[in-house]
């Protein structure tokens, strides 16, 4: 579970950045959120949308948290680059380290990690741990500039082979993925809840692979059940498995049923845009709903219609959808969904630029409501809440 994202000097965010999930002290729609047993008086979002205009940094937010997951679960040679590139309309900010950090549970134990590093080398990291609510500290990593080197903290409540750890740990390296490659089982909840429990869809383009994946095993009847509730007039799905020497490559074929009740055969790739984005959707969709996990969507509204859109979101503020409390965060330019029959108003988020052409993000929360109900979507596309396009007359731009 996703309580908070923290980025300072990647791509277009400059200026450090907080997103969070916690649930403001309003009282509207209490089923979008749910309680935290690790501390009191303490709830999470079921969801988050973040909207704003195009090159905003609405999508630098999501790739933001997917280059996080990256840099920990991925293992890099001695020498090769962090995928990493800073804020770069600023003479500074182009010469120092992006910044990131995040607090999340697992096991009714809060986590907060964090790390600085630049395209060639990690300067620092963290760890806390708060079983019971409690801070621990367990390890921290600082560069010093002077030395050249590392130093080093760690504290009794981190147990194992640290010393090992620490010497194995390359410049390149987090000591989280390194101890954990090196059996740490106390550190492997963390580094699993990057590599398993946080998911991305459209970041880096969507692909049907591992919806079909998911039907040549046991996924399929959830699956079809998923496309017929949107009502896409699919009968039946048949995947053939082809082995390639890299890795299976799958053909899908859809089944439709025509005027005289026989079956007709479409290639996916004769399906409408649409519907292979929501077929593509399925399974990543199911299993975070099944797991409780977070699933982060870029452009959700693309090529789906707005009750689509609406119906994805509300799977996850079901409870009997959402039984485990899994997390949606997306971005999107879908304005019909703006609207307090969905939403709390701590769910919206907006990503606009300054001056600096810098990213920043900010809550609907942070502007006081109006009595009544109040039309959010007709208040955004006004521009009481900013994050819109400044567009101007095409014979007026010199």
């Amino acid at each position: 579970m996703l309580i908070e994202f923290r980025i300072q000097n990647f791509l277009s965010f400059k200026e450090l950045q907080t997103f969070t999930m916690v649930k403001s002290k309003s009282s509207e729609r209490p089923g979008n959120a749910f309680p935290i047993m690790a501390e009191k008086e303490f709830s999470l979002l079921k969801s988050a949308a973040v909207y704003g205009p195009n090159s905003c940094g609405k999508s630098n937010f999501l790739k933001a948290l997917s280059a996080m997951k990256g840099i920990v679960t991925t293992t890099l040679q001695r020498g090769m680059k962090l995928p990493l590139t800073p804020f770069r309309l600023n003479p500074e900010t182009v010469t120092q380290p992006t910044e990131f950090e995040v607090s999340f549970i697992v096991r009714d134990v809060k986590y907060q990690y964090g790390f600085s590093a630049s395209a060639d080398q990690i300067f620092d990291e963290w760890l806390f741990a708060f079983p019971a609510g409690r801070p621990q500290k367990w390890f921290e990593r600082v560069w010093d500039a002077e030395s050249g080197k590392h130093l080093w903290k760690f504290s009794q409540f981190l147990q194992g082979a640290k010393k090992l750890w620490q010497q194995s740990t390359r410049e390149n390296a987090l000591f989280l993925s390194t101890a954990v490659q090196l059996n740490s089982e106390q550190l492997k909840p963390v580094f699993d809840w990057f590599s398993k429990t946080l998911r991305f869809v459209g970041t880096e383009g969507l692909s049907p692979e591992s919806t079909a994946r998911f039907c040549t095993g046991s996924g399929k009847e959830d699956v079809l059940k998923f496309l017929k509730a949107a009502d896409f007039n699919i009968e039946d799905i048949r995947i053939e498995e082809k082995h390639l020497p890299t890795e299976p490559t799958y053909e899908i074929n859809t089944v439709h049923t025509d005027s005289n009740g026989q079956t007709v055969l479409f290639n996916f790739r004769d399906e409408s845009s649409g519907t292979q984005k929501f077929f593509s959707f399925a399974e990543p969709i199911l299993d975070v709903l099944a797991n409780g996990s977070v699933l982060c969507i870029d452009e959700l509204n693309v090529n789906l219609h707005p009750k689509l859109v609406q119906f994805l979101v509300e799977l996850f503020h079901d409870p009997k959808a959402n039984p485990k409390n899994a997390q949606l965060i997306f971005t999107t330019h879908e304005t019909t969904i703006l609207n307090q029959e969905i939403f709390r108003r701590d769910q919206i988020w907006f990503g606009d630029k300054n001056r600096e052409q810098a990213s920043f993000l900010y809550p609907l929360s942070d502007f006081s409501p109006k009595k009544g109900k109040e039309n959010l979507e007709l208040g955004y596309l006004s521009g009481r809440y900013g994050a819109l396009p400044l567009v101007r007359s095409f014979y007026g731009v010199q």
